[in-house]
């Protein structure tokens, strides 16, 4: 697929992936426009927000009615505050592998995975292009969106938690996998820190000293552990866009004003990871 150049990024545009100070993580998006301008408002609204860093945890596209108004209501947020940053979800990878925004291998089939797999009807849709034209889609996507898709980090790292779309497996060493996230290996044809279904609750590497923030399942409830963040309350198909604020341990959402979250276990906040 012949797909148009884009210009280079800038070091403006470069995302930030280690933060620290006060933060929101925030769930998955999915072209909910209307959630997350709620969710923003509310936000806006705080005495501290000037000082605190924003951090999407991936999945801006597919499945939601306005994709497109998504990720550029992430690129005005950056634009007008600073501290806001993201991390890549694999429906956000699939998009950027089918238009070629990213050097994916050709045998993992992205372009066919992404049509028949990832709900992303209503991507093609905002950008007014038929599902499955990928030429005309590439045609369509603004550069400033484009960039922002083929640059999206896989982890962003805080002194006390670690935010990354799907979770660490517990298969590896924390440090293994982080020098992979920070590389982001796209030689891989399905990246599991960004994929894998199993990473809830109760999943993270033995080794792993603070909490893994992620998205990516849809649960009704969001889930602050010990170990664990689990923030994607609608999985793109209605419900309330939650925020955590840290470390106050407030949960914000679409629908509600901060509120004290239960925690399902203590969190030992002044752990590292090595």
């Amino acid at each position: 697929m012949s797909v148009p150049a884009h210009g280079p990024v800038s070091e403006t545009q470069r995302l930030a992936t280690r933060i620290d100070g006060p933060v929101v993580l925030i769930g998955d998006v999915h072209g909910q426009v209307d959630l997350l301008d709620r969710l923003m408002d509310r936000l806006a609204r705080r005495e501290d927000f000037r000082d605190r860093w924003v951090v999407f945890l991936g999945d801006l596209v597919d499945r939601g009615p306005d994709p497109r108004g998504a990720i550029e209501r992430v690129l005005e947020l950056m634009a007008a505050h600073p501290r806001t940053t993201a991390v890549c979800g694999n429906h956000d990878l699939a998009m950027a592998a089918s238009l070629d925004l990213v050097p994916t291998p050709a045998e993992a089939q992205w372009a066919s995975r992404w049509r028949r797999g990832y709900q992303c009807e209503t991507t093609f849709a905002s950008y007014g292009v038929a599902t499955g034209d990928f030429e005309g889609l590439a045609q369509a996507v603004p550069d400033d969106h484009a960039q922002l898709l083929s640059t999206l980090p896989w982890v962003v790292e805080h002194p006390r938690v670690i935010c990354v779309h799907a979770g660490l497996t517990p298969e590896l060493p924390t440090t293994t996998q982080l020098k992979i996230l920070r590389e982001r290996d796209f030689s891989l044809h399905r990246p599991a820190w960004l994929c894998r279904q199993d990473l809830g609750p109760d999943v993270s590497p033995r080794d792993c000293r603070i909490p893994i923030a992620s998205g990516h399942v849809a649960r009704r409830q969001a889930h602050v552990g010990s170990d664990r963040i689990l923030l994607d309350c609608t999985g793109g198909l209605g419900g309330e866009l939650t925020g955590l604020l840290l470390p106050e341990y407030e949960l914000v959402t679409s629908h509600r004003e901060a509120h004290p979250v239960r925690r399902h276990r203590w969190w030992p906040f002044g752990r590292r990871v090595a």
